[in-house]
């Protein structure tokens, strides 16, 4: 089975045991909602427990295999985009996600991409809310 297909299973199943072991212990996720990346594996792990939570009807619709460049350094790994839709909120999301992996097969780099902006919006509001609940992240100030 390869790691691509590992990481859908650990999703389709919510296995956050899974995909701890397909991290890499400095995995960098882009999202949509935040201009600088997650860092680290327990936050990344983190941000999946919420987002397992926060998606309703998640299911991942195709998948494209090639390679890309990551990092400042731009060096070329084995990379995949994974298509899905999802519901957050009552709102259609359409979106992908781009997974780099690292020689070992392990993802390394993931970014995240999701349209249109109503959903992003629902879907940042609701993710922050996760992330305060579960302690990874302060709240924001009153403003």
């Amino acid at each position: 089975m390869t790691a691509t297909e590992r990481f859908r299973e650990a999703v389709d199943n919510r296995d956050l045991t899974a995909l701890e072991d397909l991290f890499t212990e400095d995995i960098r996720l882009y999202s949509p909602v935040k201009f600088q990346p997650f860092e680290g594996r327990p936050m990344v792990l983190g941000l999946f427990g919420v987002l397992m939570r926060t998606f309703d009807d998640f299911r991942y619709i195709g998948q494209y295999t090639g390679a890309g460049e990551t990092g400042a350094d731009g060096t070329e790994s084995p990379s995949t985009v994974l298509l899905f839709r999802a519901t957050v909120d009552g709102r259609e999301i359409h979106g992908i996600d781009l997974l780099h992996f690292d020689d070992n097969g392990r993802i390394k780099e993931f970014t995240v991409m999701v349209r249109p902006q109503s959903a992003v919006h629902a879907l940042g509001q609701a993710v922050l809310a996760g992330l305060v609940a579960d302690g990874l992240v302060p709240a924001p100030a009153a403003g």
